[in-house]
């Protein structure tokens, strides 16, 4: 019997290991422990329920105005007490959070061996994403099993140095977790979109923007563009979650929140992400999940960030970087938003990330760890 410990904190990371949990528990050689830093403490447990999983453990390490370095002490320390007081044979972590990095960090100082999944993913810019890019780029330096999620990823570690052994080409669980879902789930949850607003007709529009390289100049510039989007186009919808911290909350709401065809709401849960990102005409984002999971749906997206680690959809025609420049998102948007929906629509089925298949590829390489 192996005590296997799957570490999160965060909404994605719930999406991207929900179906690695499940995957792993079908094992009766298995046990499974979840631990959650709770980083994004309501999304993250709220998440996992949708998969039917519950934490076995709950850090609560999120303090208010808190810094990354005072973020980071917590969840070092909250995580040495559980290895101190449980054996595992195996840690998991996925991504590129400050959970992963520390998540991997005392797996290692505790000689547990580390599986990364996602890993390889780089921008080569240590700030853009900051601090993802250093979080992802430390954490390899200390894992023992890394599944990349695609070629390009699987590239990178093998040019850094890293054993082929100890690589597995696997794709992204992220594709996997869209088909764990319930019809009646999706269902309902579209169901209460409408009663909150939502049309989920042919011109219908998703925003996200909360990265925190974004905050500042870069939030006022894309919020400009969305302002211009929305009165060019009064016969559309724009949708926008609004991230909880209020160096995007307070802005996107002076912003937004008079405009007759803007609908802000509080962060999506995932089967309302998913509802929309099924109906909607364009995304525009700087999640890094979002470009993942919308080509399944056909959705074209305009990443607004200037650097992104998942080229992959850019190269296949599914995204565009248009960066937080005012002037490239208007252009690319415009091209979007002023033509048929039925004329923008991408193969869904080309999806670069993955084939809903990554959660047993991983299943049978920790399998094959220990042989």
């Amino acid at each position: 019997m192996k005590n296997i410990i799957v570490i999160l904190g965060t909404r994605p990371e719930a999406i991207k290991l929900a179906p690695v949990i499940l995957e792993l528990r079908k094992n009766p050689n298995n046990r499974v422990f979840v631990c959650n830093t709770e980083q994004q403490k309501e999304l993250s447990n709220q998440t996992l329920g949708f998969f039917g999983i519950r934490a076995d453990f709950n850090l609560d390490v999120m303090r208010p105005n808190q810094t990354l370095a005072g973020v980071q002490s917590r969840i070092l320390t909250a995580l040495s007490d559980v290895y101190q007081n449980n054996h595992f044979d195996a840690t998991i972590v996925q991504g590129d959070t400050m959970t992963v990095f520390c998540g991997a960090l005392v797996s290692f100082y505790n000689r547990v061996p580390v599986f990364h999944v996602e890993a390889g993913l780089r921008s080569y810019d240590l700030f853009e994403p900051f601090p993802e890019e250093a979080m992802r780029q430390m954490t390899s330096r200390i894992t023992d099993l890394h599944f990349a999620p695609t070629q390009l990823a699987y590239d990178s570690l093998i040019r850094e140095g890293i054993s082929p052994d100890k690589i597995k080409l696997t794709g992204n669980t992220v594709i996997d977790a869209l088909s764990c879902l319930s019809d009646e789930t999706i269902d309902n949850a579209c169901t209460a979109m409408h009663n909150r607003g939502v049309r989920l007709d042919d011109k219908l529009v998703l925003v996200t923007a909360h990265r925190r390289e974004n905050h500042g100049q870069r939030l006022d510039q894309i919020l400009d563009a969305v302002q211009t989007l929305t009165a060019e186009f009064p016969d559309h919808q724009f949708v926008l979650p609004v991230h909880p911290n209020p160096n995007v909350h307070d802005k996107v709401y002076a912003a937004l929140d008079k405009i007759p065809n803007v609908i802000l709401t509080a962060p999506l849960d995932y089967p309302e992400l998913v509802c929309i990102m099924r109906n909607t005409k364009l995304v525009l984002t700087d999640s890094g999940g979002i470009q993942e999971e919308a080509p399944t749906f056909g959705a074209p997206v305009l990443v607004m960030r200037y650097e992104t680690e998942r080229t992959e959809g850019v190269t296949a025609g599914f995204a565009k970087l248009v960066g937080a420049d005012t002037d490239k998102i208007l252009e690319n948007a415009r091209a979007v938003l002023g033509r048929d929906k039925s004329e923008t629509r991408l193969d869904g089925s080309k999806n670069p990330y993955g084939d809903g298949k990554s959660a047993q590829k991983i299943d049978t390489a920790i399998g094959e760890f220990w042989k």
